[in-house]
């Protein structure tokens, strides 16, 4: 494989865990490509935006959870592809994501959301199954072609679904609410999923406020089997007052206390692994997109980490 090194390769590691441990069963690795980008770019300086906002953790003990990730974790690093040919950066990032998946359960830190696709196709392969899918997001992701060529980071989920990837029915989305055609927003509630829209959400919060949207996503997950879970959480899914530090910022978002409350209350669902994209740290006013992608991230390990202590 061709060599593709740029200077924004993060040398920072997620809560200063030690780099490429590869016993150590959970690992952060970075995507470092925004070529699919349709707004403002800088997506690929955020692995390392997002791993240096991670150091104010400290030593990662989650407060509801009470583990430490950290002793878990460790970081490989960040993936090599091509800057702007997307087709050419999926196919050179395939089997480094195959690699790794035969020895860790990952966050992918993005990126734009075109590296999901590359992400969910591997991940299909290894598991030789589809996924359940929860997806943070404000847009869709479901239109079918990308301004006019044929993929892009508005276009995985659409892909995801037609390539059996990923279960219809057990396809959640949260947060949707940017400008779009019918057949596209509607598109995974066409197919047999759910789309909670932002407008749904507003002034929910609490665990028992959230209660209708935490037991739609166990039932369709139960339903499916306890198909093998996947998270994907596009930055923008929050309000950009909370994440100013993005490429597409959509007014009228979630809250960074509805996206934790979600993540703490299906933190034992058969998840498999997630990837946070599209921070983009130009943008980013005093680090408040990075500093919430590093914790999100953090929640999502420590309850996983969490989940598993508990089992027999």
């Amino acid at each position: 494989m061709s060599q593709h090194g740029f200077a924004y390769l993060s040398q920072n590691t997620f809560l200063k865990a030690p780099p490429g441990d590869a016993a150590r069963p959970f690992a952060v690795a970075g995507i470092p490509f925004d070529g699919a980008v349709t707004n403002r770019p800088g997506a690929r300086f955020a692995p390392d935006a997002i791993r240096r906002a991670s150091h104010m953790l400290c030593d990662g003990t989650h407060p509801l959870f009470d583990v430490a990730p950290l002793d878990w974790l460790t970081d490989v690093g960040d993936l090599v592809a091509p800057n702007t040919a997307l087709e050419a950066a999926r196919e050179a990032l395939q089997p480094q994501i195959a690699a790794l998946l035969g020895r860790h359960h990952l966050c992918w830190l993005g990126g734009d959301h075109s590296v999901t696709l590359a992400l969910l196709r591997a991940y299909r392969a290894r598991l030789g199954q589809p996924l359940a899918l929860v997806h943070f997001d404000a847009h869709c992701d479901t239109w079918v072609d990308h301004f006019g060529e044929p993929s892009g980071h508005g276009t995985w989920t659409y892909e995801a679904i037609q390539e059996g990837l990923v279960i219809p029915e057990a396809t959640v989305q949260i947060g949707i609410r940017s400008a779009g055609v019918r057949k596209a927003r509607e598109y995974v509630n066409d197919v047999g999923g759910r789309v909670f829209t932002a407008r749904e959400l507003r002034g929910r919060e609490s665990p028992e406020q959230l209660a209708g949207v935490i037991d739609e996503i166990r039932r369709r997950v139960a339903a499916a089997g306890n198909a093998p879970v996947y998270l994907t959480l596009d930055i923008d899914c929050l309000d950009p007052a909370f994440a100013p530090g993005t490429g597409t910022p959509e007014p009228g978002g979630m809250t960074t206390a509805q996206v934790l409350t979600l993540l703490e209350e299906l933190h034992d669902l058969p998840w498999v692994g997630m990837d946070c994209v599209e921070v983009a740290p130009p943008y980013d006013h005093a680090e408040l997109t990075s500093n919430a992608a590093a914790t999100f991230v953090w929640t999502y390990l420590s309850g996983v980490i969490a989940a598993r202590r508990q089992q027999p």
